[in-house]
């Protein structure tokens, strides 16, 4: 039987073109976070299970790829459940293995941590354009700062990137989930009941204020609560004066200092912005991560139809591995997500100008190689990339070839055995 070419199903090969630009941004990535003092780390593509069903990966959860006993751990009987025969699984993000990795080496660490991680993670979803079965996440987080000042480092280091990527006018849209729960509360919604409205309350960009109403009546809300809790989205998007009005009217319902750090944050990140974009508070806002406690945000670009980028505070994960309170925000960007954008443009990695090819011609003899390859080697020891290939026939179709692999035609260099000899 013959073997099967193909990737398995949602994921992918990576040719030569894509991975340049993944290898660029990837660069650029630890180049950009490492100048806010972000530290690299790595954790284990495997978690335990009990870890990743730990309820706070929301719908996550359903998606695990689960690692199964192995040796004698695996006891097979007529009567074995899904849970006996699974002690682990592949991670689905990267949030909830730092979170074990801080409550592991808290001890060894500076506090505040600020964490960058780049890794695969894998999620068993229905594979479409700009989703994968495995894909990166690239992931900055701070733990241990209880001020804004997390959020404002976190937006301002990650629209930097975004600039330095050549992205202009994107926005970044910011709420609070003690917000959230404050409108509500004030719209008249059982606690219980909060979930299911901010389920509904997600779809407004897809079906619109009269497609919220009508989904929150035909789940059993009365109409009453449905159009109290709809007034307070008049207005949509806007800027931090919103919040404060909006904070006025909710009075006693939303937490004293919630508004004014919201506000801090809106303020403060438009001050030392480093790039072209825009904050915007927008009150319908969910994140659908139900371990996220406050501050919550995502970019969104009129490059892709979705967001590029999301995060928020997450005070409450940390404490689940060491029962202390631990304050936690983080940002992730969405690597596949930046990559597809970058393909469909057909951008070229800017390091391609000190990229040469040294094509010789076929049947030169071993000294007139090595002078070649000498001339290659002074080159690389000025920090280019030289590659040596001997010419083929059809030396059009190479050059077309090499500039797809991001060569400049300029620095694809023929050397022929008889011009050296002259």
């Amino acid at each position: 039987m013959a073997l099967i070419k193909k990737p398995t199903t949602g994921m992918k090969d990576i040719l030569p073109k894509e991975m340049e630009i993944r290898d660029y941004v990837t660069r650029l990535v630890k180049e950009t976070y490492s100048s806010f003092g972000f530290t690299p780390i790595e954790t284990p593509a495997v978690e335990h299970i009990e870890n990743l069903l730990s309820k706070q990966g929301g719908e996550n959860e359903k998606l695990i790829f689960k690692i199964l006993k192995r040796g004698e751990k695996l006891q097979l009987s007529g009567e074995t459940k899904e849970e006996d025969l699974a002690d682990s699984g592949l991670r689905y993000d990267l949030t909830l293995p730092l979170s074990r990795y801080y409550a592991c080496h808290a001890a060894e660490l500076p506090m505040p941590f600020k964490a960058l991680q780049i890794g695969p993670v894998w999620r068993a979803d229905r594979p479409q354009k700009g989703r994968f079965r495995q894909f990166v996440q690239c992931d900055i987080d701070i733990l241990g700062e209880s001020t804004t000042l997390a959020e404002i480092e976190l937006i301002t280091a990650t629209t930097t990137l975004l600039g330095k990527l050549d992205f202009s006018d994107f926005t970044v849209r910011i709420n609070d989930r003690r917000i959230l729960k404050a409108m509500a509360a004030y719209s008249g919604f059982a606690e219980e009941d909060y979930d299911s409205v901010f389920i509904i309350l997600d779809k407004m960009d897809k079906i619109g204020v009269d497609g919220v109403r009508q989904d929150l009546i035909e789940n059993g809300f009365s109409p009453e609560c449905a159009d109290r809790y709809l007034e307070l989205f008049q207005g949509g998007l806007s800027d931090a004066s919103a919040v404060t009005a909006l904070a006025d009217k909710l009075g006693d319902a939303l937490p004293e200092g919630c508004a004014e750090g919201l506000v801090d944050i809106m303020t403060s990140a438009a001050k030392v912005k480093n790039a072209d974009y825009n904050i915007v508070f927008d009150p319908t806002l969910v994140r659908g991560m139900s371990y996220y406690t406050g501050t919550i945000f995502e970019i969104t670009m009129n490059e892709f139809g979705s967001s590029v980028a999301g995060g928020g505070r997450y005070d409450e994960m940390i404490g689940r591995f060491t029962g202390n309170k631990v304050c936690a925000c983080g940002f992730s960007i969405g690597f596949e997500r930046i990559i597809t954008i970058l393909m469909e443009q057909d951008r070229k990695n800017p390091a391609g100008k000190d990229k040469y090819a040294f094509l010789i011609e076929k049947g030169a003899d071993p000294a007139f190689v090595a002078d070649v390859m000498k001339q290659a080697q002074d080159l690389r020891n000025e920090g280019k990339t030289v590659l040596v290939s001997m010419m083929n026939k059809n030396k059009k179709y190479q050059k077309e070839q090499l500039e797809k692999e991001g060569y400049i035609l300029d620095n694809v260099k023929e050397f022929y055995h008889s011009e050296f000899r002259k």
